[in-house]
């Protein structure tokens, strides 16, 4: 198992939990973290035992972003540079996360902000403590969103909705997040973990494949004609005929029984 210096990084029950663990810096984005990040997420998509992904953060709230300290400390001419290789990190691991099988589940506790809102919005399913909050932030810096929250929320959202949440920043309760589908499910704090960490682990007993299939034809859709998008989920519905899963799925149907998956 990999060592870092920002992340926690274990696989238990075919769940890969990544924790951020800068907790003196409100798990706040940097350099080496998002390089930690981004290796973590691709040593889980190229395992074939990880079905299902975890993120979570250490101490008093799940991620504050970027971690603007250490911004305000690069030289005014190397901060974009430096904004540049932190965002190439970021970036790769969302990627990764957005196209790989493994559904990913985000745990958020306290708040998420920034990036950290923009991960959220990214990941397949969020569980909310009851208490969490949820903001951008990013105008309020003077900066402009990363983290794919200009793909994704114009999506959960709709292009108005967003600019407003983009524009005046409100923090938005884990129920209010809940309401504008952000969130997916609001638990009692003390809950939080296990109750993700169980969800995760159900999802890691699924069709892993068809999981992955979803995710790219939903994905796919907001760029399609209805034609193009019916002609590939003949293309993946045929695709998932063919394997493993696929075929055991059907016949546990037809014997009345319940289907036993094992990621292929």
């Amino acid at each position: 198992m990999a060592e870092y210096a920002t992340l926690i990084f274990e696989i238990k029950n075919n769940v890969g939990h990544i924790t951020f663990n800068r907790p003196d810096a409100a798990n706040g984005i940097n350099l080496e973290l998002a390089r930690e990040f981004s290796d973590a997420i691709r040593r889980c998509d190229e395992n074939p035992h990880v079905r299902a992904v975890l993120l979570s953060g250490n101490g008093k709230l799940f991620c504050a972003g970027g971690d603007l300290k250490t911004f305000a400390a690069q030289d005014p001419s190397e901060l974009p540079t430096y904004l540049r290789e932190v965002t190439h990190f970021l970036h790769g691991a969302i990627s990764t996360f957005a196209h790989m099988s493994s559904p990913v589940i985000a745990a958020v506790h306290g708040s998420a902000a920034g990036a950290g809102f923009s991960m959220a919005c990214a990941c397949d399913f969020v569980f909310a403590g009851e208490s969490a909050k949820f903001t951008m932030a990013y105008t309020r810096a003077g900066l402009t969103p990363d983290g794919s929250a200009t793909y994704f929320l114009p999506r959960i959202l709709g292009y108005r909705r967003t600019l407003e949440l983009a524009l005046t920043n409100p923090i938005l309760t884990a129920q209010q997040a809940r309401d504008l589908a952000i969130v997916t499910q609001v638990v009692p704090d003390s809950e939080l973990l296990a109750r993700a960490r169980a969800f995760a682990e159900e999802l890691a007993g699924g069709p892993t494949l068809a999981f992955g299939g979803v995710k790219r034809l939903l994905l796919d859709s907001s760029n399609n004609t209805l034609e193009t998008q019916m002609a590939l989920e003949t293309d993946w519905i045929s695709q998932m005929a063919r394997t493993k899963d696929g075929r055991e799925g059907i016949t546990a149907f037809v014997e009345k029984r319940a289907p036993k998956f094992n990621g292929e």
